[in-house]
């Protein structure tokens, strides 16, 4: 369900939380650590969804804010303890100037409706110096899911979505580096998607779509994740999200 609204995202929220909550949580480790956040440290969550991310940030002693479009997305991570979660995206944050050390966008920066814009809105709520750390799907490639998805368009007779240069090697950090931001660290995190049993695997893959375009596709969705089953008939999909940290203009120059 990539793009769609506010709302459509607000439909589908305790199922989002159950099925891909924490998918991304192998980046986070890498990734708040190359940014530099510890206890203390404010941190932004663009795109907060259901407020996984904020309760790690919380875990690890830092100040979590969080912000997102969708109002039952709102309501759920609104329930971490010590998060302060508000309407917005990327592209209008309702932040002063200097007001963050970091700001983190996983799964977030590519739904922004201008990419560049909504940096130069990260870059105004940084301290100088501030670090941007940013992850999304890495190129489908690397992805099993894409191996489903398209299986999903040619049974839809759509062409399948183009991975996009933020999910291509180096895209990421070309993007950000071209915003006038320098990028001082990189990676790529193996990111599996597990699903129990069919149910869960066509719950998780088709979410949001309306019962009979489920009840249509569910048996496309199986058959095109059979290479990916398990003995005890759940399934694991192997992939891969890429991050980049990098850093505003200005404050002190990284360690030697």
């Amino acid at each position: 369900m990539d793009g769609g609204g506010a709302q459509r995202w607000s439909a589908v929220a305790d199922e989002w939380a159950a099925s891909w909550g924490r998918v991304a949580a192998p980046v986070w480790g890498p990734m708040l650590t190359a940014a530099g956040v510890g206890p203390g440290t404010r941190v932004l969550d663009v795109g907060c969804g259901t407020g996984e991310l904020l309760a790690h940030l919380g875990a690890l002693g830092a100040r979590g804010w969080g912000v997102d479009p969708a109002p039952a997305m709102r309501a759920r991570a609104a329930l971490v303890p010590g998060a302060d979660v508000r309407d917005g995206d990327a592209d209008r944050l309702p932040f002063g100037g200097s007001s963050m050390d970091v700001v983190v966008a996983v799964n977030a920066l590519q739904f922004a409706e201008d990419t560049f814009g909504a940096l130069d809105e990260v870059t105004r709520v940084l301290v100088p110096g501030g670090a941007v750390a940013v992850a999304n799907w890495a190129e489908g490639a690397r992805n099993d899911l894409d191996v489903v998805e398209r299986a999903v368009a040619r049974a839809q007779d759509d062409d399948p979505l183009p991975d996009g240069e933020l999910r291509a090697p180096g895209g990421l950090a070309a993007v950000l580096a071209e915003a006038g931001l320098r990028p001082v660290a990189s990676g790529i995190a193996p990111t599996p998607w597990h699903a129990a049993d069919d149910d869960r695997l066509v719950r998780g893959l088709l979410l949001g779509e309306d019962p009979a375009t489920v009840e249509r596709l569910a048996p496309v969705v199986v058959a095109a994740a059979r290479p990916f089953r398990t003995a005890a008939g759940g399934y694991v999909l192997r992939n891969a999200f890429r991050w980049v940290v990098a850093r505003t203009p200005g404050g002190s120059p990284d360690p030697a």
